[in-house]
């Protein structure tokens, strides 16, 4: 198992101290990370939707590498969120739960201080660090981005769905169908101070966008780290006037394509400020889409199910990297990445120094960046909560449990486990374990290893839930 630890052994002190003294260089590029919640595969016009029109992340696409086997760490929003940031999957930090999905207001755990994050990482290398949008890993002030490595915070800290005022609007599903924002009062947050409950949230994604190029502006004289996380297209649904009615694809439709007009100010923006040839930007979802909300979700095109599960559809999601002048335009077909590679990857760009013995899941993906070479990621681990529900190995899958994403049945266990070729049945329809014994063999042994590598900790959405 060639990727999924990496023992990393460097004499941090001293390594720390060079990286800040070499922080100003232009070597070190300025890295945005844009990240949708709950966006499908198939989403986008670049990924073979129909309708949806997305012409900035289409020419982001074109203009940069598009991924077709990239991979989030997790089924839902607060594991996800927690490996991206860390490198690590969440069982290994806590970050996940069988009983508690994600976090709640009413939980009181979130991110471990013990836990490095890709801001606390770049700060040591002299980058300014900011955080805007949803955050949801930790809302008490323990566990906000500023006492996790970012210099700056702007946005709600959890999902838009949470903290409905139930004296207002239809009840339960009802107010989805036709959402209002008085229905909602979420906290909307500058560093570890609410200035608001209940924004406006028609308006959220032009006021994250705001900000965003005002982070931007603000810090071009010296490297920058950018964590733009949008709220969207997350249930309930909002789309500023200008976009509101606007898509063939519904509400939904209207809500992505403001989410790629705000693609297309980030990249504008870099372009005009002489930015670009200095910035990867990185756009990926934090898991597939909530296809039991219909209309108001998304599509993972060819995959299976979506969010909640660990089939395809689940945790397979667009992955775009551009950096003019550095990524070779092009598309990188059946080569495996994933979001627990963004980390290390940036570690190495920035000349960052990682700690002594960290245990990474995530790999440098240099290679497929800049077409040094193949990549170094040829496994894949399907965790839902804190099971091992599926691994993929090359091509193939093997699922030892399967569950739907949001349904009522109890999960369903497989022995021998169900083994799909992914890159003849993306949408794991036929079964072929029978005729690959010696592929489900290879797999149980990568599970052995990897098994032994992972100590139990306890689970911050479980343990720590405030007693009402």
């Amino acid at each position: 198992m060639k990727h999924i630890i990496q023992t990393i052994a460097i004499a941090s002190v001293a390594l720390i101290a060079a990286g800040r003294a070499d922080a100003a260089t232009p070597s070190r590029p300025n890295i945005v990370v844009i990240l949708a919640d709950d966006l499908g595969y198939g989403d986008l016009a670049c990924y073979g939707h129909p309708s949806i029109r997305t012409p900035n992340l289409d020419r982001m696409a074109a203009d940069g590498m598009r991924f077709t086997d990239f991979y989030v760490a997790a089924e839902v929003c607060t594991p996800s969120r927690a490996a991206l940031m860390t490198g690590r999957l969440p069982i290994r930090s806590g970050m996940c739960g069988d009983k508690r999905r994600v976090l709640f207001p009413n939980s009181t755990g979130g991110l471990p201080a013990t836990e490095l994050t890709i801001a606390r990482m770049l700060k040591e290398c002299g980058y300014a660090t900011g955080c805007v949008g949803k955050w949801h890993l930790g809302h008490h002030p323990q566990f906000l981005p500023t006492s996790h490595g970012f210099d700056s915070y702007f946005g709600i800290p959890y999902s838009n769905d949470m903290d409905r005022d139930t004296s207002v609007g239809p009840k339960g599903r009802a107010a989805f169908w036709a959402p209002k924002s008085e229905y909602w009062k979420p906290p909307f947050m500058r560093d570890a101070v609410v200035l608001e409950r209940g924004p406006d949230q028609t308006q959220l994604t032009p006021r994250y966008t705001a900000e965003a190029l005002k982070f931007i502006r603000a810090h071009k004289a010296k490297p920058f780290f950018l964590y733009f996380a949008h709220n969207f297209p997350h249930v309930p649904l909002f789309a500023s006037e200008k976009f509101h009615g606007k898509s063939r694809r519904g509400l939904y439709g209207d809500v992505v394509e403001e989410l790629d007009w705000s693609v297309g100010q980030v990249l504008d923006t870099l372009r005009a400020e002489g930015l670009a040839e200095n910035t990867l930007v990185f756009f990926t979802s934090d898991n597939g889409p909530w296809l039991t909300f219909e209309t108001h979700g998304g599509s993972a095109g060819p995959l299976r199910d979506g969010k909640g599960s660990t089939w395809e559809g689940g945790m397979r999601e667009p992955g775009i990297a551009w950096w003019p002048g550095r990524i070779k335009p092009g598309v990188i077909n059946h080569e495996l990445a994933s979001s627990l590679d963004l980390l290390p990857t940036f570690a190495a760009l920035a000349g960052a120094t990682l700690p002594r013995n960290l245990l990474l899941d995530g790999v440098d993906m240099s290679p497929l960046l800049f077409g040094t070479g193949p990549g170094k990621r040829d496994t894949m681990f399907y965790y839902r909560g804190t099971q091992l529900f599926a691994v993929r190995k090359g091509s193939f899958k093997a699922h030892f449990i399967t569950r739907s994403g949001y349904d009522k049945e109890p999960p369903a266990p497989h022995d021998p486990p169900l083994l799909f070729d992914l890159g003849s049945d993306p949408g794991e329809r036929f079964d072929v374990a029978k005729d690959h014994p010696g592929v489900l063999a290879d797999i149980a042994k990568e599970v052995e290893r990897h098994r032994a590598t992972v100590t139990p900790v306890p689970s911050q959405l479980e343990e720590a839930v405030k007693q009402n």
